[in-house]
């Protein structure tokens, strides 16, 4: 019997103000799979992240998450979530990274207690997986951009998550830096079986390393082959044309 779907998602839409976003949308993400989400800036794509984790409701639809309705569901230590400009956030606080790091062990700890030997020999272990374990006692104020972003990575990793969702992880990032950060998620992805869901801009750098590329726009949201995802790329997340989908437009002449 096959394992349920990591994530799925069925004929969800979503308004604000009665201002429809996007109009059912539905796609879904299996075990193991490394998948983008992209589309124009404006098309819903950190809405979605946020109806994911619970953080929105939809207008209609249903979410489901390990084959749990989203609503039913309360394991969200199996979710790791990296937010826009996260590792910027963290870099304002005087602590070391492995001080970072540790504080994604705090959700499996309880309130007030901290990690023990056990613990902290995670922490090293999640920050030598990012390539980052002899930078553990400096301050993540001290680390370049791309260090910090690795860090963040890691406090996700110390809580052993099932799905990792991030949201334009390369921002602020210089381009063989990201690159670099691409390699080390699809090696993620490979070794330990880490499914990942990614929003982003950067498809053309991280496209290498995906089996699945959904784009959202116009309202609607459809998955590209990589044929198609070449035409996206040339213009401007425009959808290839699609007689069966009234949201689709020409593709632009450039």
């Amino acid at each position: 019997m096959a394992a349920p779907d990591v994530l799925r998602a069925e004929n969800v839409s979503f308004s604000y103000h009665r201002e429809p976003v996007f109009t059912r949308v539905s796609f879904s993400v299996a075990p193991g799979d490394f998948t983008a989400v992209i589309g124009a800036n404006g098309t819903g794509k950190s809405t979605l992240i946020k109806l994911l984790l619970g953080q929105l409701s939809p207008t209609s639809g249903q979410i489901w998450l390990f084959g749990q309705e989203q609503r039913a569901f309360g394991d969200w230590s199996r979710i790791g979530y990296l937010a826009q400009n996260q590792a910027a956030t963290a870099q304002s606080f005087p602590a070391t990274a492995a001080e970072i790091v540790q504080t994604g062990l705090y959700p499996s700890l309880g309130l007030f207690r901290f990690p023990g030997r056990q613990g902290r020999q995670k922490v090293l272990e999640a920050l030598d997986r990012v390539g980052l374990r002899p930078m553990a006692g400096r301050l993540v104020g001290q680390l370049s951009g791309g260090q910090q972003q690795r860090v963040m990575l890691a406090r996700l990793l110390v809580g052993q998550p099932r799905l990792m969702i991030l949201d334009e992880p390369s921002t602020g990032i210089d381009e063989q830096t990201a690159r670099s950060l691409y390699a080390l998620l699809a090696d993620l992805n490979r070794d330990t079986g880490l499914t990942i869901l990614m929003v982003t801009h950067d498809v053309a750098r991280v496209e290498p390393y995906l089996n699945h590329v959904f784009c959202l726009e116009s309202g609607s949201m459809i998955e590209l082959a990589r044929a198609q995802l070449l035409e996206e790329l040339g213009h401007r997340h425009k959808h290839p044309v699609n007689p069966e989908c009234a949201c689709c437009e020409p593709a632009e002449v450039s």
